[in-house]
């Protein structure tokens, strides 16, 4: 299995480092995080007030020093230092206190997982309510000094809090992203969504677009109902004024929804990617709330689900053989089978009785094992499986279920490289092996609840028989004629002729056959 790949930003954004950074790190970036992004909004639109109520909107000048002076340098400087207070300030000290989970590292309970998504709706709630109190009380003072200048003071106001109120929400979303990854991996995201993608894209277009065009159309209105106010180059100046906060806001904000929509998607694309390339071992960073998070979560359980599978996939593999384990989930498994042209080998350790009842378990075991190992990396190599180990001895398939060019050749080439291989590699055992080929039934046999798949025929009966009578002869390797015979020539010359015997249970003569032992092992 390959190993597990990290993305270099596993939260979509390099601000927002990675999952498994520290918790103490992890707080103070979501704290400078929350800081500049709510400070910024705040400055954006104070920009926007001031060049509203400046050079925008018509009516009363209420920038006049004599007039409004106490408003404007002693009530709005107090007023705007203690919002920075309560909103900036306070509001992050008091968003990392319900985060406290997250610094100490442990798993949230479900309130605050609830609060966790929730929070950049919690502080946007803390901005519109400064802001309107805001409103509320310059809009009176202003009111008091020249009732004139109300629906100018008030309009300003609103919209730029407005704006500020988009950007607080989108930006603390961006922030809290940490933090909302490790509340969503602590329960399903479909049973806690907070907001979806259809409610982000219509507050990006109402505050985008919906806000500067009514601005405009209330101008509009405002120069019917007050045309002194509202010549026509003031009118146009307004007019290009909210037309460029429309083009430059409208996009910023549309930016930030995009980008809070794309970034899962392309979260889930790139997790596909390294499964197209083989690694199972993949894992998605689930920090969107919305529906975007269901797809996070759904694909972390669809790559748990392949992992599974081909978990079960290999083992199954080991223990019936990865060809058949192939023939198995490719189609429908049923009892019975096919005839099929065949080669096999039966391998039986020589004096595996006397060992067990000298040496200890464990050293059988592990003696056992070394043996397969040898058996099982040359079948493999040459193309065949092993059909069943029977205690010490083992029984190999050429031919099925897969088809083999040369199967033949490639029994009786394994059936050497073993014999070759157990002398070199496991010389405190002798292993007796017999090669035969012919006709067999190839397929399922046992019950519908329970089956395997084997080779049943001539040439198995005529392998353990050859295996046995190997056992007491020089090189302990025999094969017959037959398997000889259809071999290709390159394997067929590495063996060499011998006598003919009559095998116990058959009523034909066998032509032995055994390795040249001239020849170099291949």
């Amino acid at each position: 299995m390959p190993q597990p790949r990290r993305s270099v930003a596993p939260l979509g954004s390099r601000l927002l480092g990675d999952i498994f950074e520290s918790p103490r790190r992890r707080r103070i970036r979501v704290q400078l995080l929350l800081t500049t992004f709510l400070l910024g909004a705040n400055l954006i639109g104070a920009v926007i007030v001031v060049s509203l109520v400046s050079v925008v909107v018509p009516g009363p000048d209420v920038l006049v020093v004599e007039k409004y002076w106490w408003v404007n340098f002693i009530v709005v400087p107090v007023y705007v230092l203690l919002a920075f207070v309560v909103g900036v300030l306070w509001g992050t000290t008091r968003a990392l206190r319900d985060l406290r989970w997250a610094v100490e590292d442990r798993p949230p309970t479900r309130r605050e997982q609830v609060d966790t998504l929730s929070m950049p709706w919690q502080l946007t709630r803390l901005q519109i309510l400064l802001w309107t109190v805001g409103l509320v009380l310059i809009t009176t003072i202003d009111g008091f000094i020249d009732p004139q200048s109300i629906p100018k003071v008030a309009f300003t106001i609103g919209a730029g809090g407005t704006v500020v109120c988009a950007f607080s929400y989108l930006l603390s979303e961006f922030a809290l992203r940490p933090a909302a990854a490790r509340a969503l991996e602590a329960g399903d995201p479909r049973r806690i969504r907070i907001a979806g993608v259809m409610g982000r894209s219509i507050l990006s277009w109402i505050l985008g677009t919906g806000v500067p065009v009514a601005g405009l159309m209330i101008i509009a209105i405002f120069s019917f109902i007050r045309p002194y106010y509202t010549e026509s180059g003031q009118l146009a100046v307004a007019i290009l004024a909210l037309g460029g906060i429309t083009l430059i806001f409208g996009f910023f904000l549309t930016l930030l929804g995009v980008f809070a929509t794309t970034s899962p998607i392309s979260n889930v694309r790139s997790g596909m990617a390294e499964v197209e390339r083989g690694n199972l071992d993949v894992h998605l960073a689930v920090y969107d709330g919305t529906e975007l998070g269901e797809l996070q979560s759904g694909f972390n359980r669809m790559a748990d689900g392949i992992r599974e599978r081909e978990k079960i996939r290999d083992l199954f593999g080991r223990h019936v053989g990865h060809e058949v384990a192939e023939a198995a989930l490719s189609k429908t498994s049923e009892l019975g089978g096919e005839e099929r042209d065949i080669a096999v080998f039966f391998i039986d350790l020589v004096g595996s009785t006397e060992l067990a009842a000298s040496s200890p378990p464990k050293e059988v075991v592990d003696l056992l094992n070394r043996f397969f190992a040898v058996v099982v990396d040359e079948v493999d190599d040459h193309g065949g499986f092993i059909n069943k180990f029977e205690g010490d001895a083992a029984l190999a398939i050429f031919g099925a279920p897969g088809e083999l060019s040369d199967h033949c050749g490639s029994a009786l080439a394994a059936a050497r490289k073993i014999s070759t291989r157990l002398l070199d590699e496991v010389p405190e055992c002798s292993a007796a092996v017999g090669v035969a080929s012919g006709r067999a039934v190839a397929g399922n046999v046992g019950a519908k609840s329970r089956f395997e798949y084997t080779v049943i025929g001539d040439p198995v009966n005529e392998a353990a028989r050859l295996s046995e009578l190997a056992k007491n002869t020089h090189g302990a390797t025999l094969a017959s004629k037959a398997t000889v015979d259809n071999a290709a020539e390159a394997e067929a010359s590495l063996w060499e002729l011998g006598d003919s015997v009559k095998l116990r249970g058959r009523s034909a003569h066998t032509v032995l056959a055994s390795p040249k032992q001239t020849t170099d092992p291949i």
